[in-house]
Protein backbone atom coordinates (compact mmCIF):
# COMPACT_ATOMS: atom_id res chain seq x y z
CA UNK A 1 0.00 0.00 0.00
CA UNK A 2 1.13 3.40 -0.62
CA UNK A 3 -0.50 6.78 -0.49
CA UNK A 4 -2.80 8.13 -2.69
CA UNK A 5 -1.22 10.37 -5.91
CA UNK A 6 -3.08 13.02 -5.72
CA UNK A 7 -5.43 14.48 -8.67
CA UNK A 8 -5.38 17.83 -10.13
CA UNK A 9 -8.02 20.04 -11.55
CA UNK A 10 -6.70 19.13 -15.06
CA UNK A 11 -7.05 15.34 -14.57
CA UNK A 12 -9.34 13.07 -16.67
CA UNK A 13 -11.68 10.64 -14.71
CA UNK A 14 -12.51 8.03 -17.64
CA UNK A 15 -15.07 5.20 -17.23
CA UNK A 16 -15.84 2.11 -18.97
CA UNK A 17 -19.36 1.38 -19.64
CA UNK A 18 -20.53 -2.20 -20.70
CA UNK A 19 -17.26 -4.08 -19.88
CA UNK A 20 -19.34 -6.94 -17.64
CA UNK A 21 -18.88 -9.76 -19.57
CA UNK A 22 -22.40 -11.11 -19.15
CA UNK A 23 -23.97 -7.89 -19.35
CA UNK A 24 -22.49 -7.37 -23.08
CA UNK A 25 -24.02 -11.38 -23.48
CA UNK A 26 -27.19 -10.73 -22.20
CA UNK A 27 -27.59 -7.01 -24.42
CA UNK A 28 -26.27 -8.94 -27.92
CA UNK A 29 -29.53 -9.20 -29.00
CA UNK A 30 -30.37 -5.80 -28.37
CA UNK A 31 -27.72 -4.41 -29.95
CA UNK A 32 -28.72 -6.13 -33.40
CA UNK A 33 -31.86 -3.89 -33.34
CA UNK A 34 -32.32 -0.27 -33.95
CA UNK A 35 -30.78 2.15 -33.01
CA UNK A 36 -27.63 0.47 -32.71
CA UNK A 37 -27.97 -2.09 -35.13
CA UNK A 38 -24.40 -3.91 -34.06
CA UNK A 39 -22.98 -4.55 -30.97
CA UNK A 40 -20.14 -1.53 -30.21
CA UNK A 41 -16.63 -2.86 -31.12
CA UNK A 42 -14.47 -0.38 -29.28
CA UNK A 43 -14.75 0.92 -25.55
CA UNK A 44 -17.88 2.46 -24.28
CA UNK A 45 -16.57 5.55 -22.55
CA UNK A 46 -18.49 8.35 -20.42
CA UNK A 47 -16.26 11.31 -17.88
CA UNK A 48 -17.21 12.23 -14.83
CA UNK A 49 -16.18 15.95 -14.90
CA UNK A 50 -14.77 17.68 -11.84
CA UNK A 51 -17.98 18.64 -10.17
CA UNK A 52 -18.58 15.17 -9.82
CA UNK A 53 -15.50 14.24 -7.98
CA UNK A 54 -16.02 13.62 -4.17
CA UNK A 55 -14.48 11.54 -1.48
CA UNK A 56 -14.18 8.30 1.28
CA UNK A 57 -17.15 9.03 4.04
CA UNK A 58 -18.83 11.47 1.68
CA UNK A 59 -22.58 11.52 1.56
CA UNK A 60 -24.61 11.18 -1.59
CA UNK A 61 -27.78 13.29 -2.17
CA UNK A 62 -30.06 12.24 -5.08
CA UNK A 63 -32.01 14.83 -6.89
CA UNK A 64 -35.43 14.96 -6.02
CA UNK A 65 -37.84 12.63 -7.92
CA UNK A 66 -35.44 11.10 -9.65
CA UNK A 67 -33.94 7.14 -8.38
CA UNK A 68 -30.36 6.44 -7.67
CA UNK A 69 -28.01 3.66 -8.26
CA UNK A 70 -24.22 2.85 -7.76
CA UNK A 71 -21.76 0.69 -9.64
CA UNK A 72 -17.66 0.47 -8.24
CA UNK A 73 -15.28 -0.35 -10.25
CA UNK A 74 -11.21 -0.16 -9.79
CA UNK A 75 -9.67 3.33 -10.69
CA UNK A 76 -6.47 2.26 -12.55
CA UNK A 77 -3.97 5.96 -11.71
CA UNK A 78 -2.09 7.45 -14.62
CA UNK A 79 2.03 8.00 -13.18
CA UNK A 80 3.48 8.99 -16.50
CA UNK A 81 2.23 10.69 -20.15
CA UNK A 82 0.76 8.02 -22.15
CA UNK A 83 0.12 8.12 -25.97
CA UNK A 84 -0.51 5.65 -28.02
CA UNK A 85 0.98 2.71 -26.35
CA UNK A 86 0.88 -1.20 -26.37
CA UNK A 87 -1.41 -3.26 -23.99
CA UNK A 88 2.11 -5.45 -23.46
CA UNK A 89 3.59 -1.84 -22.21
CA UNK A 90 0.42 -0.35 -20.23
CA UNK A 91 1.48 -0.90 -16.59
CA UNK A 92 4.44 0.42 -17.45
CA UNK A 93 2.39 3.93 -17.03
CA UNK A 94 0.09 2.83 -14.11
CA UNK A 95 1.35 4.02 -10.62
CA UNK A 96 -1.74 2.19 -8.81
CA UNK A 97 -4.87 1.15 -8.20
CA UNK A 98 -8.11 3.23 -6.16
CA UNK A 99 -11.59 1.98 -5.98
CA UNK A 100 -14.17 4.50 -7.59
CA UNK A 101 -17.95 4.39 -6.75
CA UNK A 102 -20.12 5.74 -9.73
CA UNK A 103 -23.65 6.99 -8.20
CA UNK A 104 -25.85 8.17 -11.42
CA UNK A 105 -29.31 7.88 -12.38
CA UNK A 106 -30.36 4.43 -14.20
CA UNK A 107 -29.38 4.04 -17.57
CA UNK A 108 -31.81 3.99 -19.88
CA UNK A 109 -29.57 3.54 -23.53
CA UNK A 110 -26.61 3.16 -24.65
CA UNK A 111 -27.36 4.84 -28.08
CA UNK A 112 -25.80 8.33 -26.39
CA UNK A 113 -23.96 9.84 -23.35
CA UNK A 114 -25.86 10.00 -20.44
CA UNK A 115 -24.39 13.37 -19.32
CA UNK A 116 -27.45 14.09 -17.01
CA UNK A 117 -27.60 10.53 -15.00
CA UNK A 118 -23.65 10.61 -15.12
CA UNK A 119 -23.02 14.42 -14.01
CA UNK A 120 -24.90 14.52 -11.32
CA UNK A 121 -22.72 16.76 -8.34
CA UNK A 122 -20.57 15.01 -6.56
CA UNK A 123 -21.32 11.71 -7.62
CA UNK A 124 -17.85 10.12 -7.98
CA UNK A 125 -16.15 9.28 -4.91
CA UNK A 126 -12.46 7.96 -5.13
CA UNK A 127 -10.83 6.02 -2.65
CA UNK A 128 -8.23 8.04 -0.48
CA UNK A 129 -6.25 4.52 -0.11
CA UNK A 130 -3.83 3.50 -3.18
CA UNK A 131 -2.81 -0.09 -3.85
CA UNK A 132 0.30 -0.29 -5.70
CA UNK A 133 0.95 -1.40 -9.04
CA UNK A 134 3.83 -3.39 -7.53
CA UNK A 135 2.47 -4.59 -4.84
CA UNK A 136 0.55 -7.76 -7.21
CA UNK A 137 1.43 -9.82 -9.95
CA UNK A 138 -1.48 -9.45 -12.06
CA UNK A 139 -4.48 -6.99 -11.73
CA UNK A 140 -6.48 -9.90 -13.45
CA UNK A 141 -6.86 -11.49 -9.83
CA UNK A 142 -8.59 -8.13 -8.36
CA UNK A 143 -11.85 -8.84 -7.21
CA UNK A 144 -14.13 -5.94 -6.38
CA UNK A 145 -17.36 -6.41 -3.67
CA UNK A 146 -20.05 -4.11 -3.15
CA UNK A 147 -21.90 -4.49 0.45
CA UNK A 148 -25.18 -2.61 1.19
CA UNK A 149 -26.05 -1.84 4.97
CA UNK A 150 -24.02 -4.51 5.25
CA UNK A 151 -25.82 -7.11 2.96
CA UNK A 152 -23.50 -8.57 -0.42
CA UNK A 153 -25.24 -6.85 -3.41
CA UNK A 154 -22.40 -7.02 -5.88
CA UNK A 155 -19.06 -9.05 -6.56
CA UNK A 156 -16.91 -8.99 -9.50
CA UNK A 157 -13.40 -9.86 -10.91
CA UNK A 158 -11.27 -8.37 -13.32
CA UNK A 159 -10.64 -11.37 -15.19
CA UNK A 160 -14.55 -11.67 -15.60
CA UNK A 161 -14.18 -8.11 -17.86
CA UNK A 162 -14.57 -8.02 -21.45
CA UNK A 163 -11.35 -5.98 -22.16
CA UNK A 164 -8.56 -6.37 -19.46
CA UNK A 165 -6.71 -3.40 -18.09
CA UNK A 166 -3.77 -3.60 -20.65
CA UNK A 167 -6.43 -3.52 -23.23
CA UNK A 168 -8.29 -0.68 -22.48
CA UNK A 169 -5.16 1.24 -21.74
CA UNK A 170 -3.85 0.94 -25.19
CA UNK A 171 -7.03 2.00 -26.68
CA UNK A 172 -8.18 4.69 -24.75
CA UNK A 173 -4.15 6.13 -25.03
CA UNK A 174 -5.09 5.94 -28.67
CA UNK A 175 -7.96 8.14 -28.47
CA UNK A 176 -6.75 10.91 -25.89
CA UNK A 177 -3.05 11.15 -24.29
CA UNK A 178 -3.42 10.17 -20.91
CA UNK A 179 -1.60 12.66 -17.96
CA UNK A 180 -0.27 12.14 -14.82
CA UNK A 181 -3.14 12.02 -12.33
CA UNK A 182 -5.82 10.71 -14.92
CA UNK A 183 -7.44 7.23 -14.26
CA UNK A 184 -9.65 4.68 -16.02
CA UNK A 185 -12.65 2.95 -13.93
CA UNK A 186 -11.95 -0.38 -16.17
CA UNK A 187 -15.61 -1.67 -15.49
CA UNK A 188 -18.35 -1.66 -13.60
CA UNK A 189 -21.15 -4.36 -12.86
CA UNK A 190 -23.91 -4.62 -15.53
CA UNK A 191 -26.55 -4.66 -12.72
CA UNK A 192 -26.43 -0.95 -10.89
CA UNK A 193 -27.51 -1.64 -7.31
CA UNK A 194 -30.81 0.82 -6.65
CA UNK A 195 -30.25 2.77 -3.32
CA UNK A 196 -32.40 4.68 -1.01
CA UNK A 197 -31.85 7.76 1.31
CA UNK A 198 -29.97 6.49 4.66
CA UNK A 199 -28.84 3.84 2.92
CA UNK A 200 -24.67 2.95 3.40
CA UNK A 201 -22.19 1.66 0.66
CA UNK A 202 -19.60 -0.21 0.96
CA UNK A 203 -16.93 -1.36 -1.73
CA UNK A 204 -13.63 -3.31 -1.64
CA UNK A 205 -11.17 -4.48 -3.71
CA UNK A 206 -10.69 -7.65 -1.11
CA UNK A 207 -8.14 -7.83 0.71
CA UNK A 208 -6.41 -4.19 -0.06
CA UNK A 209 -8.56 -1.35 0.10
CA UNK A 210 -11.95 0.13 1.11
CA UNK A 211 -14.74 2.73 0.01
CA UNK A 212 -17.50 3.53 2.41
CA UNK A 213 -20.41 6.17 1.59
CA UNK A 214 -24.09 6.95 2.64
CA UNK A 215 -26.97 8.23 0.72
CA UNK A 216 -28.74 11.14 2.18
CA UNK A 217 -31.86 12.51 1.78
CA UNK A 218 -33.13 13.89 -1.62
CA UNK A 219 -32.75 17.83 -1.99
CA UNK A 220 -34.26 20.26 -4.19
Amino acid sequence: MQNALNTTASSKWVCVALNDLQQLKALQGTFNEAPYKQPPTQPVLYFKPRNTWNVDGATIDAPVGEPLVVGASIAVIIERECCRVSADQALDYVVGYRLLHDFSLPEQSYYRPDIKGKCLDGSAPLSEAQLAVTAIDTPNSLVVTTDVNGVRVAEQSVSQLHRNINTLIEAVSHIMTLQPGDLIAVGFPGERIALQPGDQVKSEIVGHIALTNSVGELSA
